[in-house]
């Protein structure tokens, strides 16, 4: 009996993060929340997302679904890339159709 492993296709990949930063501007100071996060989701795959109190596990979530906490968050570099469509140059009107219907937090 053989076992056949699937590929790992480019066309197969969901959600592409790319280095993902960012920061909270605060008072006098820049606190880097999400700082070079990167990773591949693929079709039928999962992801959690494990660490500790204040590791930036809710900021990157927020980050993905472009809700973190204005003024004081900016995103200051990276990539999220869902489906083909770049999430950091969509529009809010375009990110509430996408929000929800291709993409959600649990």
């Amino acid at each position: 009996m053989a076992v056949v492993q699937p590929q790992n296709r480019e066309e197969d990949v969901v959600l592409d993060v790319r280095d993902l930063r960012t920061y909270l501007f605060v008072e006098d100071r820049v606190v880097k929340a999400v700082d070079g996060v990167s990773f591949q989701l693929r079709r039928g795959e999962s992801l959690g997302v494990v660490g500790e109190s204040g590791s930036g596990k809710t900021m990157m979530a927020l980050s993905l679904l472009r809700l973190t906490p204005q003024p004081i968050a900016r995103n200051v570099g990276g990539e999220i890339v869902l489906e083909g469509d770049d999430l950091l140059g969509l529009s809010e009107g375009e990110m509430q159709h996408v929000r929800g219907g291709k993409i959600a937090w649990i």
